[in-house]
């Protein structure tokens, strides 16, 4: 039998079609391999190609994160329309459920882990229901299927592969999902199943890139020390040069920051989110101390690993000032790359929940729920002057001269993170060309009066 997987374009986002790093799902390529060798499966990604007007496929399965859901539905529907049978998961599915039943035959809540299989029974046996989810907690990370990359060749995606080796989070910031997605505490895949994983990865063949290239998706790879300083000792025979991502605690401990540096760590993702300690700590990230941020940073780039800071606009405690003092900030720290988004109440966030009840969200076209528009009232700040100030934090931090202001004498990997900040200006740019930094939705225009 026929199974075509696919991931729809989320068209308004900055990450887009234009973006200029075109990155792998690793979640499709998980359900491909949790799906049983009888089926024939085939991935399309609206990110690297254009959807076929006819697809031969006995089922399609579709996944989406909220700001892709409204390309993922007309699919369906397109799909239905045609009699196909057409199931979808993903984050926003899993929270909206019922939504979702209305443009597909079936929904599959959380990890596909444990249900896929029974899913592609029941599709065969004519008996599919329409909601497969965990009734027992969460599945089990050890015995999973390696993931097979073929299904990716020809894609023209950057050449990294991802793995990963936790799921989880106890954090549970108000704007994440992860925690209520993926459990409060971290799940570990066993070391050396992780350790065969990388094994059976092989090299990419372009030429003037770099080799054995692997971004660990983990939202916090040290979550479990233990479980991190096995891993990271185990992987330094494989010459990886690799990334992922850690909370900013990472920083007060010299040996985890060290075996990183031994394992091929070039980087790590790093949420400091804000700077206003009322921000931190009303969002439940209250062990961030913006008062340390410098000098975690100074402390990354002594082991000679860059430092991705992500840092979120539109908390209730910033006002006009809060663009100006960001981009300062990255410079003063010389961040090797930094990450901006507008705050964005996900559906199953604590944020949502809150934005619901004091009636502040202001669009309900999923399409917007991308961080680079706004889509409810901010405290201190305008919808309007929150979007235009966004855009005014991306350009003032990713200009030549701020670039070189970041990366000059910082002592990471240059040959990497250069080429990053020049990619992530260049799609900048052309978001700013189409206009899309200062033309309203009409949801600001009707709030704007």
């Amino acid at each position: 039998m026929k199974l075509t997987l696919i991931s729809p374009l989320a068209s308004k986002s900055l990450l887009g079609g234009d973006f200029f790093f075109r990155l792998p799902s690793l979640g499709l390529l998980k359900v491909a391999a949790a799906t049983p060798p009888e089926w024939e499966v085939r991935i399309i990604d609206e990110k690297a190609e254009r959807l076929p007007d006819d697809i031969d496929a006995d089922l399609v399965g579709i996944t989406a994160m909220t700001p892709a859901v409204k390309r993922g539905y007309e699919i369906a529907d397109a799909l239905r329309s045609k009699g196909k049978t057409v199931v979808m998961g993903g984050m926003h599915a899993s929270k909206l459920p019922q939504e979702a039943l209305n443009h597909v035959d079936a929904v599959v809540i959380g990890e596909a882990e444990g249900l896929w299989p029974q899913l592609l029974t029941d599709f065969a046996r004519g008996s599919l229901k329409k909601i497969y989810r965990h009734e027992n907690g969460y599945p089990a990370l050890d015995k999973l299927e390696i993931v097979n990359w073929d299904l990716y060749k020809g894609k023209r995606y950057l050449p990294v592969h991802f793995v990963e080796t936790t799921r989880g989070c106890p954090f549970n910031c108000e704007f994440c999902s992860v925690t209520s997605s993926f459990g409060g505490r971290f799940r570990n895949r066993p070391v050396d199943e992780v350790e065969r994983e990388i094994q059976s990865l092989k090299p990419f063949e372009q030429r003037f890139i770099l080799k054995n290239t692997v971004f660990f998706v983990d939202d916090n790879i040290i979550g479990n020390r233990a479980h991190a300083k096995e891993m990271l000792t185990r992987i330094k025979p494989y010459n990886l040069k690799w990334l992922g991502q850690a909370s900013s605690n990472i920083a007060k401990d010299t040996e985890l920051l060290k075996l990183c540096k031994d394992s091929g760590c070039m980087g790590l993702l790093v949420g400091f989110e804000s700077l206003s300690k009322a921000n931190l700590s009303k969002m439940g990230k209250g062990f961030n101390k913006p008062d340390d941020y410098v000098e975690i940073v100074k402390r990354f780039h002594e082991h000679g690993l860059g430092i991705d800071g992500a840092f979120v606009l539109g908390f209730d405690d910033d006002d006009e000032g809060v663009f100006d003092r960001t981009v300062d900030f990255t410079i003063r720290a010389k961040l090797d790359v930094c990450y901006f988004s507008i705050l964005t109440p996900y559906p199953g966030t604590r944020l949502y929940e809150q934005m619901e009840a004091e009636g502040r969200i202001i669009e309900r076209d999923w399409s917007y729920y991308n961080t680079n528009n706004v889509v409810f009232k901010p405290k201190l700040l305008s919808p309007q002057r929150l979007l235009s100030g966004y855009y005014k934090v991306l350009k003032e931090a990713y200009s030549y001269p701020n670039i070189v202001r970041r990366l000059w004498g910082n002592g990471s990997y240059k040959n990497f993170f250069y080429p990053m900040n020049f990619g992530f200006r260049q799609s900048i740019n052309k978001t700013t060309r189409r206009g899309q930094d200062f033309n309203m939705p009409e949801n600001i225009k009707k709030v704007e009066g």
